[in-house]
């Protein structure tokens, strides 16, 4: 059909094909990549394709940048759970409870240890008061409990553990996952993995998806990579953008 059906379809509720009004039993759908056009049947939608195809895309990528150049409120990991303050992006200044898959401060962690000492009480997480495992393989036990309750946080460490011992397909098959779950850390894990090729073959637009997801989700590390992947692309607006969202973030590498 025309253009001036397609316009007519957005302006006055009507099939952007064959401009079929949406009345009585008649439903039109969004087209799902860009909610510009609507349409009254599948079929109708596949014919009016060819017309609809670079509008389309268009405006798909302008949706698409518009989520992913949102600066996000804070980093991937949020607060600590015990004191409300924001997490370091390093995670030297955290650490992750094997028990209750909680991220805790250092500062928390270390103020629950000294209060342990003082009072010669047994070591207990600072967040749930379970015992602290007496082995790795007790460790594991606990991450297994919540990998059972469908915890993201503790399928991104055993995918973690697994790839340490060289088992990558099984590393694979949590951090994905932990990805579909929404875990910015195992979408970080993956596009690394997809980068280098290390168990799973090397593919560009992969990495560049789950480092997008990340990025999305407050991960300043890959929101970063991004910004030198746009910079090695010659894309050196978008880079500065990615590379601005990182340092609000407090990745101070993106200042360099």
């Amino acid at each position: 059909m025309s253009a001036d059906i397609e316009a007519e379809g957005r302006n006055k509720a009507c099939c952007a094909s064959c401009g079929t009004a949406e009345v009585n039993d008649i439903k039109l759908k969004d087209c799902s990549a860009c909610h510009l056009a609507r349409y009254c049947s599948i079929k109708r939608q596949r014919d009016h394709r060819p017309q609809h195809k670079k509008e389309c895309k268009k405006r798909a990528a302008e949706l698409r940048d518009e989520i992913l150049f949102k600066q996000p409120e804070s980093n991937h990991l949020g607060d600590c759970p015990i004191c409300c303050l924001p997490l370091s992006n390093d995670p030297k200044n955290s650490a992750m409870m094997g028990c209750c898959c909680k991220v805790i401060c250092e500062g928390c962690s270390n103020a629950n240890l000294i209060r342990e000492v003082k009072e010669k009480l047994d070591h207990n997480c600072p967040f749930c008061r379970h015992p602290a495992p007496e082995s790795e393989e007790e460790y594991e036990r606990n991450l297994m409990k919540r990998v059972e309750a469908n915890d993201p946080t503790a399928m991104r460490q055993l995918g973690g553990i697994r790839r340490n011992e060289g088992d990558y397909d099984v590393a694979v098959e949590y951090w994905t996952k932990a990805a579909e779950l929404g875990n910015a850390d195992a979408h970080y894990d993956l596009s690394l993995l997809f980068e280098k090729g290390e168990g799973v073959v090397k593919d560009k637009k992969r990495k560049v998806h789950h480092l997008e997801q990340a990025a999305i989700a407050g991960h300043a590390f890959a929101r970063h990579n991004l910004g030198c992947e746009e910079f090695r692309n010659g894309k050196y607006e978008r880079s500065m953008k990615h590379f601005i969202i990182a340092a609000n973030l407090g990745y101070d590498k993106s200042l360099e």
